[in-house]
Formats: C-alpha cells, sequence, structure tokens
C-alpha cells in the first residue's frame, strides 16, 4: 500500500468511538460513528435480552425529560438508538452528555417504565390473510412450505410444536406483547411476549410478500407484528386486528397522533369472529369504537423476580419448541 494510501486510511475515524463497561445493574454501552451527524448507541452485547431493551426504553424516557444538547432526533431500535446531530456540538460532548444520562439512570431491577395496557381485538386465520397467501403461490413462489394449505398457520405450528389452531391462539392471548420499538412504516410495531413460557418463533418469507393487509398480525423471529397500511411484508401472517394507523384520524384514540401505539406499550390480544372484527373496522373509522387502554406502569425488578419463578417452564417449553423447528424445513 502506498504511503498515500495509507494516510487516507489513517484519516477515516474508527467506527467504535467509545466505550464503557457494564456494571452496578447497567449494561455496557458503545458510542459507534453513523455518519457525519450521527452517533450509534449500542446496550449490551449482541443477544435477544429484553432487559437491554428496557434500559433502551429508560434512556429515551430521560432524554425526552431532559434534552441532549444538540441532538435533533433520536430513532431507537431494540437494543440501540441513533442519535441525529444538528452539527453545532462536537460529537465527543455529546457522547459526554449521553455518558451522563447513563449514570443518571437507575439500575434495571429498580427501573419502573411509563407504560399502556392496550388490548386488541384478533381474528385468526382469518380469510384477508388467506387471500395474502394465496396471492403469494400463485404470483411468486407456489412451492413455498410455509404457505402450503393456502394459510401460514399450519406452519407456524409444526415449526413451534403446537398441535392445533385453538393451541396456538391460546399462546398468543396468554401473553402481554411488548412494543419495543416503531419502524420501517409508519406506527409499525415490533413486539415480544413477555410471558417467556409462551414464545413463538417463525422463519420469514423467503422472498417477502408483495401484499399485505392492514391490520395483519405477523410473526418472524420471536417478534410480533401489526401492519399499519397495505404493505409488502414477510411475517407469517396469523390474523388481523383493528387499525393501529390513521393518518386521517377518524377515531377519538388518533387524536393526538395518527400512529396509535408507542414504545413501552403493552398489547393484550382477545380474540373476536372475522365478521366482529370487520365490524370494528366500521366502527373505528366511524369513531363509535372505544380502544381499550389504560395507563399501567411496568415495574422491571418485579418482572425479572416473576421471570426467575417461571424460568423452569419456560425452558421446557423452548426445548419442545426448538426441538419442532429443527425438524421443519425452513422457506
Amino acid at each position: 500500500m502506498s504511503a498515500q494510501a495509507q494516510m487516507r486510511w489513517a484519516d477515516i475515524p474508527p467506527a467504535v468511538l467509545e466505550q464503557r463497561e457494564g456494571g452496578d445493574g447497567k449494561p455496557s454501552v458503545s458510542y459507534r460513528s453513523a455518519g457525519d451527524r450521527f452517533i450509534l448507541v449500542e446496550y449490551g452485547p449482541t443477544e435477544f435480552d429484553m432487559n437491554l431493551n428496557f434500559f433502551t426504553q429508560s434512556v429515551i424516557d430521560a432524554i425526552a425529560e431532559s434534552p441532549v444538547r444538540g441532538v435533533v432526533e433520536t430513532a431507537p431500535g431494540f437494543r440501540s438508538i441513533v442519535f441525529s446531530l444538528d452539527g453545532t456540538v462536537h460529537v465527543s460532548d455529546v457522547i459526554r452528555e449521553l455518558d451522563d444520562v447513563h449514570t443518571s439512570i437507575a439500575p434495571l431491577g429498580e427501573l419502573v417504565l411509563p407504560s399502556r395496557v392496550i388490548s386488541l381485538p384478533a381474528a385468526f386465520d382469518d380469510s384477508v390473510s388467506r387471500t395474502a397467501v394465496e396471492r403469494y403461490i400463485k404470483s411468486i413462489r407456489p412451492d413455498a412450505v410455509n404457505c402450503e394449505g393456502g394459510n401460514n398457520i399450519d406452519y407456524t405450528l409444526a415449526y413451534n410444536g403446537v398441535s392445533d389452531l385453538r393451541g396456538l391462539i391460546d399462546h398468543v392471548t396468554s401473553t402481554e406483547l411488548w412494543v419495543g420499538f416503531l419502524g420501517f412504516f409508519p406506527g409499525l410495531p415490533f413486539m415480544f411476549p413477555l410471558d417467556p413460557r409462551h414464545v413463538l418463533f417463525a422463519p420469514k418469507y423467503n422472498p417477502t410478500r408483495t401484499w399485505t393487509q392492514e391490520g395483519a398480525i405477523g410473526l418472524g423471529g420471536p417478534a410480533y407484528s401489526i401492519y399499519p397500511v397495505e404493505s409488502p411484508g414477510g411475517y407469517q401472517l396469523l390474523g388481523r386486528t383493528i387499525p393501529v394507523y390513521d393518518v386521517q384520524q377518524r377515531n377519538s384514540a388518533f387524536a393526538g397522533s395518527p400512529v396509535l401505539l408507542r414504545p413501552s406499550d403493552r398489547i393484550r390480544f382477545y380474540e373476536v369472529e372475522e365478521e366482529q372484527l370487520l365490524e370494528h373496522f366500521d366502527e373505528v373509522h366511524a369513531d363509535t369504537f372505544e380502544y381499550r387502554i389504560e395507563e399501567q406502569p411496568f415495574d422491571v425488578g418485579a418482572y425479572q423476580r416473576w421471570g426467575g419463578s417461571v424460568q423452569a417452564e419456560a425452558a421446557a417449553w423452548r426445548d419442545h419448541r426448538d426441538a419442532a423447528a429443527e425438524a421443519t424445513p425452513v422457506p
């Protein structure tokens, strides 16, 4: 390599700007360069751990109360946050302020996060989900193993070792789903079961669908999502619920924002027939449907203690589910 080329490489700043070790009930933190005016902050190791999302949410809440100088926008993920800077402050100054935020946050076991419990009706194995699957079979991939039988339910049952649709519905409706973050489409939530005894898992479509109906309930990996608008999509379709996004804000639940859900919300699905769900759609648009939303703070320490009490049951379910997945082909 020439001296000139070596100098150019030397001028490129490292991707990881600074790191802090974890301790005192808090995860480690890495500050990464993400462009001229962006910082990517990552908490903890690269693994699926709900505690990392709880901590990320606490950082977002703290910054909302006491903004960091020079930060104009935050984009949270599951265990990370991208900070957009206005260019008036040096990156090192922003990192120092973010360090102060990190120091100010209580240990994980002492966190109590603002949260809402939102109950949503759900029709499972609905006709519109089947239509999306049929379109996929006809226009994209007729041999897709996840679409055999004209639905994604049968595949999800096999992949998780669940005997029938009733068993799947029981898993979905027996746990609150934690909204970890929103993204990709306006108001699209990524939701994770809080009860480890009811975690379902499913690989994504390969390739993706070109059409998914509004309100579709999908499962990809351990994450659930509600499709806020008609769109492409790759999650296995389990059913459908009512609107979570309305740019026209036709229902009073959307008065403050066209996006219904927020990070740290907890979703509870309850089963209804498809005909009733379609009636609820009309009621939402006519503002005669009242969304069931309850303010209920989330105590992380209490959740951790409860999780320890069901650890054996959760491990048994995980082993059963993993064995079924091993015996099931991936799309």
